[in-house]
């Protein structure tokens, strides 16, 4: 067979051009696929060395299902297109609350047991989703991938001004009002959310943003925007992990970070499935997370169509059953290694496009780099070293890219023709905001749906896809549903 038959995306490249084109798109993705981690390890409360566990069995599981996704395992699973797999941000909300409701080795197995069980439903329900694409057009899609940014800076802004009370920044509250906090805490029947403000009434107010702190974040995100500007190919690709290493090196020049854990790490270590105990089964956390699931199968299906543009290679429905079916089986795979759901990582299908390399084999050479990380547990451990001042600025722009990317879909919906996709993207954004501006909206609610309603991502995706129905009819707007009808044709 001679070349000129192959197509781009079935191309096997020499070897060392594979390892340094798959090298740089782990590069790339590499500071998004540990953030989610940290965030979630330090939720629950863990050792540092399981946080830096949890970082290494993040990167391995990313590698497989990378592996899996790119190279393809039978007809069933694996899109093969150049796709990096990696921990999606959507699950990021619902699991911190998880963690919050109960943080430890008892969290953690609830968290992975409704990881487990929202991989399997996913792989059952992945061939129906695929068929489902009618309920979510464009305005849908773009306003839950915008509200997932969105919800996603709390948590850059919280690495940027500190987090001493757990995953959302303390409340400074007025010292006339703390001890009003701390009696309604005391009264009975009055759930935690009071006794939780009781406890930052309580707190010193230089505990929270200091200006070292911000200085730092403020260097990282400055070093990222002038290598992004100034950068050319390679270093401009990964002006993201140049800024923080920049901002690492600063830290430790002010000793705000050291490397006596990276000392101590093991260089070898076995990623071992249930490190944590074996999973809990917990029917609303199950729940949650599936609908999780569904909000990650919709956005991968955006990004394999974006592929499929970039590459010339059509995707026909088996082709977009098998993708949508290995999200379910990375995401088993990550609940049975301890780790999180996994997705088709953006920046690195803008990179498809920068560089112009359509081979799905530079995605499982980065795949095989990934599991030799995963395995080094000091690359876990100098990872979990670096303060969450350093991530701050970087922590800007990668959930602004996301942010970014529901705005650039949203481009392409139609609002001057049809006023009322306005307001499926104006109410969506704002039932998404709720959680976010008024946290304690739940508070008087029953406990048990509160990982439900937590996020806001799963508030806007159900106001959307209602919204969207009610305006514009099941199959969206007339152009909408031409657009549907056409890729189900490929």
């Amino acid at each position: 067979m001679t070349t000129s038959s192959v197509h781009p995306v079935d191309q096997l490249l020499p070897a060392p051009k594979l390892f340094t084109l798959g090298l740089q798109h782990v590069l790339v993705m590499y500071a998004g696929a540990v953030a989610v981690p940290l965030i979630v390890g330090r939720a629950l409360k863990l050792d540092p060395a399981d946080v830096a566990f949890l970082i290494s069995a993040d990167l391995f599981v990313c590698g497989l299902a990378t592996l899996i996704q790119s190279l393809g395992a039978t007809q069933w699973f694996g899109i093969k297109l150049p796709v990096m797999m990696g921990v999606t941000f959507a699950a990021v909300a619902p699991m911190v609350a998880m963690a919050n409701a109960e943080g430890g080795a008892a969290g953690a197995q609830k968290i992975f047991g409704a990881i487990i069980a929202a991989g399997l439903i996913s792989i059952l329900i992945a061939p129906l989703v695929s068929r489902l694409l009618r309920f979510f057009p464009p305005v849908v899609t773009g306003t839950i991938i915008l509200v997932i940014g969105v919800s996603l800076m709390r948590i850059g802004i919280n690495w940027i001004f500190g987090n001493p009370v757990g995953p959302t920044a303390p409340m400074i509250v007025d010292p006339a009002h703390a001890d009003w906090l701390k009696a309604a805490a005391a009264m009975p029947g009055v759930p935690p959310m009071p006794e939780k403000l009781a406890v930052a009434a309580t707190m010193q107010n230089t505990a929270y943003a200091p200006l070292g702190n911000m200085a730092v974040s403020a260097v990282v995100l400055v070093s990222i925007l002038l290598i992004a500007r100034f950068g050319r190919g390679f270093v401009a690709n990964i002006s993201v992990l140049l800024g923080i290493v920049i901002g690492a090196v600063l830290a430790v020049a002010i000793g705000a970070m050291s490397f006596g854990k990276v000392a101590e790490a093991e260089w070898f270590g076995l990623i071992t499935p249930f490190h944590f105990g074996m999973p809990s089964f917990d029917p609303v956390m199950i729940v949650t997370m599936v609908l999780v699931m569904i909000v990650v199968m919709i956005e991968s299906t955006g990004m394999f169509l974006a592929l499929a543009d970039m590459t010339g290679k059509r995707v026909t429905q088996p082709m977009l059953s098998a993708g949508l079916r290995t999200d379910g089986l990375g995401t088993l795979i990550g609940g049975i290694f301890n780790t999180f759901p996994y997705t088709s990582f953006s920046q690195n299908v803008g990179l498809v496009g920068v560089t112009g390399i359509k081979s799905r084999f530079v995605c499982v050479a980065g795949g095989l780099i990934l599991i030799v990380l995963g395995l080094v547990p000091k690359m876990g451990a100098l990872v979990e070293s670096v303060p969450t001042m350093v991530l701050g600025g970087a922590g800007l722009v990668m959930f602004g890219m996301v942010a970014a990317t529901g705005v650039r879909i949203l481009a392409s919906v139609n609002f001057a023709g049809n006023r009322n996709n306005l307001f499926i993207v104006a109410v969506s954004l704002g039932f998404g905001m709720i959680p976010l501006v008024a946290p304690q909206f739940r508070m008087w609610m029953p406990h048990a749906i509160h990982p439900l309603i937590e996020s806001g991502i799963l508030l806007a995706s159900i106001a959307a896809v209602a919204l969207n129905a009610f305006f514009n009819g099941a199959s969206g707007s007339a152009d909408e549903a031409k657009a549907a009808a056409a890729m189900a044709d490929h």
